[in-house]
């Protein structure tokens, strides 16, 4: 059986402060069985600041997330806040660990730090049923960390989120592994045994901005050189938004993907190169079609309300873990309501069901689960959601 908690603290100079809040939090919700974990999330500050790693230095159990400017759980929202959300069993086995910093060898950074994580234990010859991955913002696309997971852990679905902050540039986004601050690492925790993970996203639902698709006709990875024959940025000028492409959320169905499941993904245009080749965030396919959205922030909510709803409706529900992409938070900034998706979750959630939201540099979550085999796929602009 699975039991978990939420628990957080506000307290950003004080590191025994905060320790003592955590524990007290910890001691009132849950008592920890044999095998526990924590997913932590931070503002930037609270590593500034050397809480987090005093926090998770003095915790009981292993420690893996990333910094993200804004967070809720079901006793508190808000930006400058450390969370942490526990799971516990007597029968869940959990295997953490934490990559090198990376360089051009995602794969063989990743096969390192799993077999390190799992070396000499009876996990080394089995597949967990859930990878929780935790990579840095803006040193691989996020396709490419799913891939390296998925050589060495074929069909296990892989979720999870990518750092992020409050700055325009993301500088200040790291990841954390037992209070250890990386820019470039990936901590992550593997789960072993009945934890029966589902999966929720909601994409953004703006409005269909064009009549028809367009047509990815010559690509690689994550740059599009041509859309409909035409030279990308050609083609972002011609329909009037190369200018505010940022700001856009594309829609992409990857039909030549032999695993399409038929739920497109969003991506997000990051810039232009210097001979008009479009560069997204994360890849797409030559053949792939898309379409883009307009913004539409009551929707946004409104879709967000729904899958809690739908999640409140699930049975046997321990815990959830929600990652909403910064972009939204961008949307919410520009009315000055940036924690208003965060309160939408809290307000809607039934409060017996522990918690944990945060903004995400990336989502990494499958599409669906067929047959036994996720389709794990890199969003943007989504909020994806794990129920354990």
């Amino acid at each position: 059986m699975l039991k978990c908690a939420s628990v957080y603290t506000c307290e950003v100079d004080d590191p025994e402060v905060a320790l003592s809040e955590i524990k007290a939090q910890l001691e009132q919700k849950i008592t920890l069985n044999k095998h526990s974990v924590g997913i932590v999330m931070c503002h930037p500050e609270f590593i500034a600041s050397g809480i987090v790693k005093y926090v998770c230095e003095h915790l009981p159990f292993d420690l893996a997330g990333v910094t993200t400017p804004s967070q809720a759980v079901n006793d508190e929202i808000g930006e400058l806040l450390l969370t942490i959300f526990v799971m516990t069993s007597d029968d869940i086995v959990f295997k953490t660990g934490v990559t090198g910093e990376l360089g051009n060898d995602v794969d063989g950074s990743v096969k390192t730090a799993y077999e390190n994580a799992t070396a000499g234990t009876v996990e080394a010859a089995k597949a967990p049923e859930l990878a929780l991955i935790f990579p840095p913002f803006g040193h691989h696309a996020g396709d490419e960390y799913i891939r390296a997971w998925e050589k060495i852990l074929p069909g296990t679905p892989v979720f999870g989120t990518l750092a992020t902050d409050d700055t325009v540039t993301l500088t200040e986004s790291e990841t954390i592994y037992n209070g250890q601050n990386h820019k470039a690492a990936i901590p992550f925790v593997l789960c072993y045994g009945n934890i029966q993970p589902r999966f929720m996203i909601a994409t953004f639902p703006g409005d269909i901005a064009m009549s028809s698709k367009a047509e990815i006709t010559k690509a690689k990875g994550n740059c599009v050189y041509e859309i409909n024959h035409e030279i990308a940025v050609k083609y972002f000028e011609k329909i009037g938004i190369a200018g505010i492409s940022a700001l856009t959320p594309f829609l992409f169905d990857l039909l030549k993907r032999e695993d399409y499941d038929g739920v497109p993904v969003i991506r997000l245009l990051a810039s232009f190169t210097g001979d008009g080749a479009a560069i997204f965030s994360g890849e797409v396919d030559e053949g792939s079609t898309f379409t883009f959205l307009k913004w539409n922030i009551d929707t946004m909510l409104s879709a967000t309300r729904q899958k809690v709803e739908e999640i409140n409706e699930e049975p046997d529900v321990n815990g959830a873990l929600f990652f909403p992409c910064g972009g939204r938070r961008g949307a919410l900034l520009a009315i000055n309501k940036p924690l208003l998706e965060l309160a939408t979750i809290k307000e809607t959630i039934n409060q017996e069901i522990p918690f944990m939201a945060g903004c995400a540099g990336g989502e990494i979550c499958p599409t669906s689960v067929r047959n036994g085999i996720p389709t794990n796929r890199f969003h943007n602009y989504s909020i994806v959601i794990l129920i354990v």
